[in-house]
């Protein structure tokens, strides 16, 4: 849903209504305003199917696909013309297409063909535009020509009749218009395939809100058309022999789709995302009227801005990515339709999110076994991946394991060995496709909702920069989740990926601190950092180890340092041992009491050593990407040196006081281990 100004003809005026001159001008896109003056072509084209009584309708509020089959098994004659409409249009266009690859004209007609599909899918109707609707946010997989079609499909619909939208705002309200509102745009300022906005003012409070009306017939038209969608996937399934549920995908979706048609449960939607997301940086959530909304009347703040699309805000994209994340791994309520039309930047820099009728739940158990999954993919195990498709579902229990790992590692490795922030999530899935069909894969119905709104995100941030990546800037929000949530789950998959047969990996924590350094909304990472950056990186590092929910994280640094200084301990005994009996005709002490133990976890501790200097050495740097700032992080040096004993003071002294005595705390802690290690070695050696 687009909002904009309304177009110039006179105001629509009821009784007692006052017009507003600021409405007058026109700025409505020009492409917007030709659409108004067209004929609906879907009443036009596919007016037929509304032939249901009131009851019929009614009763398909919710999706029940038995219900739609039997209301359709009693109008045969609707079904069979449905049917012919269908592959008439769509198999004239496919013969059109053909012939002009046989008269080698298929570049010569690319775009009319594609122009020409736009008009077949608008006749169609509502379900078909949402298939294309999705498609269009692909500018890597789909032909330009077809992509500037299909991306009219947004916003670029024609409208039903004003008079049936007014009549029907009056019906659901239960009110005369002008009780409602004291100004109302005489023309929709939007038509999307399943309804139109006006824009209005509430008389009760002088507020400026979007109405958005639901298209007659649509729940009708729908409905029939996922009946006849289910039935050839069916077909589908039993002929390509596929062990995905096909069936099952299309009713996820379908039921996505009849509760996006419930604009009172959009409503409440809209409140619960905002409730959970408003108060991230950036984000904007319009405000939701529900005395003023019903099942077909949705009445919301009016939001003005740009398509995030057009504007290409790389900054708003990272703003979307993080909310994303938000959405799919901490909360597991997700906007399930975030297609360039639903994504607005404000006129004030911020990103707005519109139409919360298609939502998606993700359960816990399945975030975890994402975030698994990312982990071990990029970590390049695939043995642990291939049990991580398992628990998501993907595959049987009874596959063949080792023939799996062995298919997935020829899939991702030339992906993988390019870095994470070179990963496309596109291609990834275009890799994967012959693999699933090898063996089986099944689609949840869940799945095709979170790949949907993750592939979405990514088409729009690749009409902006064709280089970027969803999971290269997702990654590091999954590296600081893995290294400071208190799942039990994530927990051990954190010390299964920091330890291999008892020895700490220090490069895996390294590249776990380092992605979530990145992991960062604010604006002030795309400004350029001088003399603060070696502290601002040590303040990040502190706050989280320190913090509660860094408490895994703080355990193993510590369990790993009195290791350390451990091992130091045997080493400077060892070398005080030796320079004291070096001049002694004899060397009462002449073997090392370190084990090949001791001498790794001595390593560890440099190591450690050398984390912290480099990390703090990491650089931000601003690129200019037509308008817009991006951070790009360097490279940091190894020869870096740590900041000072006072800068250090001046760090902990900025920490919040719970932090600080969590640090207090902290020498402590690490005396009982070392304590505790010493001891125990001590008696180990004497008595074993």
């Amino acid at each position: 849903m687009l909002l904009f100004p309304p177009p110039s003809p006179p105001l629509f005026r009821p009784a007692n209504f006052t017009p507003n001159p600021r409405w007058r001008p026109s700025i409505l896109p020009q492409r917007l305003l030709a659409a108004s003056n067209e004929v609906d072509a879907f009443t036009q084209s596919s007016g037929y199917l509304f032939d249901l009584s009131s009851s019929e309708a009614e009763s398909l509020t919710e999706y029940n696909v038995s219900r739609i089959a039997a209301i359709y098994r009693r109008k045969p004659f609707i079904l069979l013309r449905r049917l012919f409409q269908i592959s008439t249009t769509l198999g004239k266009w496919f013969a059109f297409r053909y012939y002009d690859r046989i008269t080698e004209r298929s570049d010569l007609m690319f775009q009319v063909r594609a122009a020409e599909l736009r008009k077949i899918l608008v006749q169609l109707g509502p379900a078909y535009v949402k298939i294309a609707q999705a498609i269009s946010s692909r500018p890597d997989l789909i032909p330009p020509s077809y992509l500037d079609e299909l991306s009219l499909l947004q916003d670029r619909i024609a409208p039903f009749s004003t008079k049936v939208a007014f009549d029907t705002i009056e019906q659901e309200l239960g009110l005369p218009i002008n009780a409602i509102f004291s100004e109302i745009s005489p023309e929709p300022v939007a038509a999307a395939s399943l309804g139109q906005v006006y824009k209005a003012r509430l008389r009760s409070n002088g507020k400026v809100v979007a109405v958005k009306v639901q298209r007659p017939g649509v729940r009708a038209a729908m409905s029939l058309d996922i009946l006849i969608l289910r039935y050839l996937a069916g077909v589908i399934r039993i002929v390509g022999k596929l062990n995905t549920d096909l069936q099952s995908v299309v009713d996820e979706w379908a039921s996505s789709l009849f509760r996006e048609m419930d604009y009172k449960g959009e409503a409440d939607n809209g409140i619960k995302f905002k409730q959970l997301y408003g108060s991230i940086k950036d984000v904007v959530v319009p405000e939701m009227y529900v005395e003023q909304t019903t099942r077909k009347v949705l009445t919301m703040q009016w939001i003005e801005g740009q398509k995030l699309a057009e504007v290409k805000d790389l900054y708003l994209i990272e703003v979307g990515v993080y909310c994303s994340f938000n959405q799919l791994l901490e909360s597991g309520f997700y906007h399930a339709d975030p297609h360039p039309g639903n994504l607005l930047r404000t006129y004030d820099g911020k990103l707005a999110y519109l139409d919360f009728g298609m939502m998606g739940e993700f359960k816990e158990e399945l975030r975890e076994g994402f975030i698994e999954a990312c982990l071990h993919l990029v970590n390049r195990d695939y043995d642990a991946l291939a049990e991580d498709f398992v628990t998501l579902g993907l595959l049987p229990a009874t596959a063949d394991r080792e023939a799996v790992t062995k298919a997935l590692t020829d899939v991702f490795r030339n992906a993988v060995i390019r870095g994470v922030s070179n990963i496309s999530f596109g291609q990834l899935l275009g890799n994967l496709g012959t693999t699933m069909y090898k063996f089986k894969f099944r689609l949840p119905s869940y799945f095709s909702l979170v790949i949907r709104s993750l592939a979405v995100l990514e088409g729009i941030a690749i009409g902006s920069n064709p280089n970027y990546k969803v999971l290269g800037s997702t990654y590091p929000w999954i590296a600081r989740k893995v290294l400071t949530d208190s799942s039990p789950k994530l927990q051990s998959s954190l010390q299964t990926l920091l330890y291999k047969d008892g020895v700490f990996r220090i490069d895996r924590l390294e590249s776990l601190l380092t992605e979530s350094l990145r992991a960062r909304t604010d604006r002030t990472v795309v400004k350029k950092q001088v003399e603060d950056e070696s502290k601002m990186v040590i303040k990040q590092v502190l706050s989280l180890a320190l913090n509660e929910k860094g408490a895994s994280v703080r355990e193993i640094l510590l369990e790993e340092v009195a290791k350390g200084l451990d091992a130091l301990g045997l080493a400077t005994l060892d070398s005080m041992i030796s320079a004291m009996t070096a001049n002694l005709p004899f060397r009462p002490y002449s073997s090392s009491s370190m084990t090949t133990e001791d001498i790794t976890n001595l390593r560890t501790l440099q190591s450690l050593v050398l984390l912290l200097s480099r990390l703090q050495q990491t650089e931000t740097s601003v690129t200019e990407v037509k308008g817009s700032s991006v951070a790009i992080q360097k490279p940091y040096s190894n020869e870096a040196a740590l900041i000072s004993g006072q800068e250090m003071l001046s760090v902990i002294s900025e920490l919040p006081q719970d932090l600080q005595q969590q640090l207090l705390r902290l020498p402590a802690d690490l005396a009982g281990k070392l304590v505790s290690r010493v001891f125990a070695r001590t008696v180990r050696r004497a008595f074993l």
